[in-house]
Parts: C-alpha cells; sequence; structure tokens
C-alpha cells in the first residue's frame, strides 16, 4: 500500500493540506492580474500554493510561466531564464518555440536543445559581460504584449526572486518594477525564502519594490487543520491515530508542512495494518529521522565556530523564539556581550540556519532544532 504522506516535493490535490484562504487569496490576484509578493521560510509549501491555483484556472483562458530564479547570479542569467520560460509557456512544438522568440525576442540568439530526458527546450546566448545589449525593459514587456496578441491573461511566477538582490547592480529590481505597473493582463506572483531580506524589499521606501505589490507571509499549518489530515489518512489506509499523538506531532514539527508530512510518513510506515499509533511510536518515528541525519548535522555543527554553536544551541531549546540581545539571553548563551552575539548570529542568517520573526529568532530546521537538543542533553551530562 502506497504511503499517503508526501513531502521533499511538489505536493498537489490529495496530499495537499488546508490552504484554502491562501489558495483563494493566490487564484483571486491570478484572476484579477495583480501582483502579489508571497514569502516565507523554505519547504513551507509557496511553490505548491501556486501551483494549486494555477492547476483551477481554466486552461483556455490562461498561460503561465515559472520562472525558477534560484540559479541566476547576474543580469544575464535571469534575461536567459525569463526568456526561455515566457518562450515554453506560450510553444508546444520546437517550431513554434523558434518562431515565438524570433517574434518575440529578437535580440538574444535562441538555441534548440534536448534536455535530460529528450525533450527539445530552447535557450538563449545571453552575452554575461554585456547584458544591457539587450533591451531588459523590452524583454520584460513580452508577457504584456503575448497575452494582447493571444487574447489571452498571463501569470508570471518568479519564485526565490531575493536573487535579484545578488546581482551586481538594482537594474533587475528596478526594471521590474517599472514593468509590472503597466502590465494590465498579467499577474506577477513573487515567491520568496529569504524572509529579511524580502521584508527589506517591499517595505524601505527606498527600495524600487516597495509598494509595488499585495504581500503575505505564508506561515505554518494550524493543528485544527492538521488532525482531520492526518486522520484520515492512517484511517483509509487500514491504520489509526487518535488526537493526543497527531498533537505531539504537531508540536514537534510546529505545523511546518515538510516536517510535518516528512514525520508522517515515517510513522506510518512504522505502524503495522489495523494497528493503532502510540506516542511511544512517534518517539520512534522522531529517533529514526535523527539518526538518518545525524552525519549531515554533525558535519553542520562542526562547521561552525564555537560562538556560532552556542547561539545556535540556545535558539535550539526556545519554544517561542529568542531575543539574542537581551541581558537573559546573552547569559544562558554564554557570549557574554552583545557584539559576540552579533558576529555569531549573522553568519548563521546567511547560511539559513535561523530566522527571525519579530526580533525573535528560531532555527529553521525543525528537526535540526530536535538534533541539538538530543545531543546538548549527552554533551552537559558527559
Amino acid at each position: 500500500m502506497k504511503n499517503p504522506f508526501r513531502y521533499g516535493g511538489i505536493v498537489r490535490a490529495d496530499a495537499f493540506c488546508n490552504r484554502k484562504n491562501e489558495l483563494d487569496l493566490v487564484r483571486r490576484s491570478m484572476e484579477n492580474s495583480d501582483n502579489l509578493f508571497m514569502y516565507s521560510e523554505r519547504r513551507l509549501g509557496k511553490s505548491s500554493l501556486v501551483l494549486q491555483a494555477l492547476s483551477e484556472l481554466p486552461k483556455s483562458d490562461y498561460k503561465y510561466a515559472y520562472v525558477d530564479l534560484w540559479p541566476t547570479n547576474s543580469e544575464a542569467d535571469f534575461i536567459g531564464v525569463f526568456a526561455r520560460t515566457i518562450t515554453e509557456a506560450f510553444s508546444s512544438t520546437p517550431q513554434k518555440m523558434f518562431e515565438f522568440s524570433k517574434q518575440f525576442f529578437g535580440s538574444l540568439r535562441p538555441v534548440m536543445s534536448l534536455d535530460d530526458t529528450g525533450k527539445p527546450q530552447i535557450g538563449f546566448g545571453v552575452a554575461k559581460d554585456n547584458p544591457s545589449a539587450y533591451s531588459f525593459d523590452n524583454i520584460l514587456e513580452v508577457p504584456q504584449t503575448a497575452a494582447i496578441k493571444f487574447k489571452t491573461k498571463v501569470v508570471v511566477v518568479l519564485d526565490e526572486f531575493q536573487q535579484v538582490l545578488s546581482y551586481e547592480s538594482d537594474t533587475a529590481e528596478r526594471r521590474l518594477r517599472s514593468a509590472i505597473q503597466k502590465q494590465d493582463q498579467v499577474s506577477y506572483i513573487f515567491l520568496g525564502s529569504r524572509k529579511h531580506l524580502i521584508q527589506q524589499m517591499l517595505t524601505d521606501r527606498s527600495r524600487p519594490l516597495y509598494r509595488a505589490g499585495a504581500h503575505f507571509v505564508l506561515r505554518a499549518i494550524e493543528q485544527k487543520h492538521w488532525s482531520p489530515f492526518i486522520s484520515e489518512r492512517f484511517n483509509r489506509t487500514l491504520k489509526s491515530i487518535d488526537e493526543e499523538c497527531i498533537s505531539r506531532i504537531v508540536e514537534l514539527t510546529e505545523g511546518h508542512p515538510f516536517y510535518t508530512q516528512h514525520l508522517c510518513n515515517t510513522l506510518w510506515e512504522l505502524t503495522d495494518s489495523n494497528t493503532p499509533v502510540l506516542l511511544s511510536t512517534v518517539d520512534e518515528a522522531v529517533e529514526l529521522l535523527l539518526d538518518r541525519e545525524d552525519y549531515a548535522f554533525s558535519t553542520l555543527w562542526e562547521s561552525l565556530t564555537i560562538n556560532q554553536r552556542k547561539l545556535l544551541e540556545s535558539f535550539a531549546f526556545g519554544d517561542s523564539g529568542i531575543k539574542p540581545f537581551s541581558a537573559e539571553s546573552i547569559r544562558l548563551s554564554g557570549l557574554k556581550t552583545a557584539s559576540n552575539v552579533q558576529r555569531a548570529l549573522q553568519p548563521l542568517l546567511e547560511k539559513d540556519l535561523i530566522d527571525q520573526e519579530s526580533g525573535s529568532y528560531f532555527v529553521l530546521d525543525r528537526f535540526l532544532r530536535l538534533w541539538i537538543r538530543k545531543k546538548a542533553n549527552r554533551w552537559h551530562s558527559s
């Protein structure tokens, strides 16, 4: 029997838990050609949410392009990925790809090739040392121009859009602001996972994307939504789980979709048919997951400085987040001064090991947090 809990990839349809209000918001933004900025920590389900919303739009009325900016490091990379994704969204055959690219991206050099599966794909030769040779403005106008020509509405998803901050200049950020303000047939959905960076982009009056659209933070899923979801999946596969065990699961994962589904997946594997889940089984599943992650977490831990470890450990024991610069937090972390805290804090942020909410910091990876707690008890008792 197939495990009913999915993690680590795009979650669709039956495996999708709740998010009804968020789904309505995203879908309405697409239907109204609005611009929406959605951000959260990694693995919280932004991509799954957007793709679910896109699947509910009538295919005859919409074209959509999902632009993954994570691999991009420059404006030239942005231009190439953007042009390729828009072209593929409007083209069903290699011939149509080539024709579309010549018509709308005439200043670029289209190249046809095959991907790893043998499927035709198009790429564009953009000179990294001179991206200004191509009109950034003209390229960003293509979604609107194509929407009008083909009498369709367009949705452009820019995933990991905070990558534009790593480019040498803020040209992409400024040009995006200018372009999206003029396009009434296109909805731009911006997704990001570096909250502290994205909040600066959207709330700093001096930044180009300041108030360029509605924005909201995608948060974890509450237990009241997880309970029927988890219970139904155990029941339909001839297993059972009570509310106490579900409460324990959500407590451990803080309702984070990736970690909740991952833990439930392992728990399901450990539970025999016609057998109820026990709290001891939940603990066994956690131990199994931490054992599997032990090498990776140990390697990560060894790469940190002593002060970074002390600070990360103090965050791991803070159930509702830690304010690291308070006198009590400095005392508990053993870092002695606020300057020591600041020096240890920044690298942890840059490595995406921690995040902050209203000045309180927490460990992003829920399993890493549990691993640190487990190891700390051993370190300090030996």
